[in-house]
């Protein structure tokens, strides 16, 4: 990426949805404007975990604002806007009615991440605020309805878990009515460590030499306690200890005035220093320096690291899997060539950086085309599927990792499996360029791709034609046989196949 690029990236957290707008400036992104919209989706989750239409819309509002200010942004290949949604879209079984309205609004996608994905980005956004060290660094995030823990070193994250608690959810369920009692204080903390307690083994105080607090809770609770004449930028115990004091003699949430505490996170402060006090008690720790960085910053670095393959997390996560499951690598690296070239004869107008990515896109699902045979040989692509679906993979949103599932499932076998949908050109271009690079590797050898030509039949894309020269078929007819069987799986399918054999 040039310097002086605009880059946003959009954190659709359970308390609040971010705007963060920065230019690049040789390797360092300066902010350029921030908006924040207390949305509380988090609280819109009802008992069967469906968000209610006022949640939804409250977040649809929202992103009608946000992207008033992207309107200036090319929509077009999703380079320099990322948009990331974390617990509440995680857990929301209508998450899809809620995501495609605000795809419309927004105009650019919207990737739900995984609790670990999340963790990493933070870490991320924390480290690359931070002066360069060899510290190691213990980094938490209580959001809305998760936190996040990581221990890492300088750039790098090396332990990253997320946990089912947060701000919101503890308010909700502790402090339903706003009341703050030493008795609900003390179940709070009690529920909290345990669902936190296995962290007391993963990250021990000898793991870790300075902690760091990132965002929501711990920033409110810094702000407050700075304001009352404790060390600034630091949450220590004895401010914990003060803080909850106040709390309990507010007594209710409406009675509370602390210099420092916006309005906006007085209703939710019961649930989050609750969870705060357990982390502190559970890990030993004495004192915490509140992070500038956070998600949202995590997103804008990972953006640029996402534009070129040496960089980019997800080939490196890709090679890890690949080496796990043991695929043979020859194969998976002939089959890449061979779709990618078809796939090049396809789309041979592409600008190239666009193609490049893309392309990258189907060698991923080259290599891992073959991932569930080490389970089993029989329905190998179904397995696959399967681990990609469940895998924790770095870098992939969890939509983004299911495309690449759906690609190793569709890969061989009947067509009707899939999720097609009728105007994803993109994958279906990339799938049948998949298909047929496995096909014309069935020896497990390279092909002769001489005179072979894929082509599109008309505008919509959707009829293909593989053409081969003179004398092709007769040379290779266990191909010829195998090409026109995909023929036939295309006919049931809004799609067509033709292949041409002189």
């Amino acid at each position: 990426m040039q310097n002086g690029t605009l880059l946003a990236a959009l954190d659709l957290g359970s308390n609040s949805f971010r705007l963060e707008i920065g230019r690049l400036d040789h390797g360092r992104i300066l902010r350029t404007e921030y908006l924040k919209e207390t949305v509380r989706q988090g609280s819109g989750l009802d008992a069967d975990r469906n968000l209610t239409l006022d949640a939804m819309q409250r977040g649809w509002d929202c992103l009608a604002r946000f992207a008033e200010r992207l309107a200036g942004f090319d929509k077009t290949q999703n380079r320099q806007v990322r948009a990331v949604a974390t617990q509440t879209l995680r857990e929301a079984r209508n998450r899809d009615e809620f995501l495609t309205r605000a795809h419309q609004i927004l105009g650019f996608s919207i990737d739900v991440i995984s609790g670990r994905e999340e963790a990493r980005l933070i870490y991320q956004g924390v480290a690359h605020m931070l002066p360069q060290s060899d510290e190691r660094r213990l980094v938490v995030d209580i959001g809305g309805r998760s936190t996040e823990m990581i221990l890492g070193q300088g750039l790098q994250g090396q332990v990253m878990e997320s946990y089912r608690v947060g701000s919101v959810a503890w308010s909700m369920k502790y402090f339903p009515h706003g009341q703050f009692t030493p008795r609900a204080f003390e179940i709070a903390e009690i529920a909290a460590k345990a669902v936190l307690d296995e962290a007391l083994t993963v990250y021990p105080a000898s793991a870790w030499d300075t902690a760091y607090g990132s965002s929501g809770t711990i920033g409110a609770v810094c702000d407050v306690l700075t304001a009352s004449g404790f060390p600034p930028g630091m949450v220590t115990r004895a401010g914990l200890d003060w803080l909850l004091d106040k709390l309990l003699k507010a007594q209710m949430v409406d009675r509370l005035k602390l210099e420092g505490m916006k309005d906006d996170r007085r209703a939710v402060i019961g649930g989050g220093v609750s969870v705060l006090r357990a982390v502190f008690d559970l890990l030993n720790i004495d004192q915490m320096q509140a992070a500038q960085g956070a998600l949202r910053h995590g997103v804008l670095y990972d953006l640029i690291d996402r534009e070129q393959e040496q960089t980019d997390l997800r080939s490196t996560t890709v090679a890890r899997l690949a080496t796990k499951f043991a695929t043979d690598t020859s194969q998976s690296q002939r089959v890449s060539q061979v779709a990618c070239h078809l796939f090049r004869q396809l789309r041979s107008n592409r600008p190239p950086k666009e193609a490049a990515r893309i392309q990258r896109k189907l060698q991923w699902a080259s290599q891992l085309h073959e991932i569930g045979s080490l389970i089993s040989h029989s329905d190998y692509h179904k397995h696959g599927a399967y681990i990609l679906d469940n895998a924790d993979a770095p870098g992939f949103a969890l939509p983004e990792l299911h495309r690449l599932s759906q690609l190793v499932l569709g890969h061989r076998g009947k067509l009707r499996k899939l999720e097609l949908n009728i105007d994803d050109h993109l994958f279906i271009e990339q799938l049948i360029c998949l298909r047929l690079g496995v096909l014309l590797c069935h020896a497990r050898l390279d092909p002769d791709l001489k005179g072979l030509q894929l082509s599109t039949d008309d505008a919509s894309t959707r009829s293909f034609v593989l053409k081969c020269r003179n004398g092709w078929a007769s040379a290779f007819p266990q191909s010829a046989y195998l090409l026109n069987e995909e023929v036939l799986a295309w006919q049931k399918t809004p799609w067509t196949l033709a292949f041409h054999a002189a």
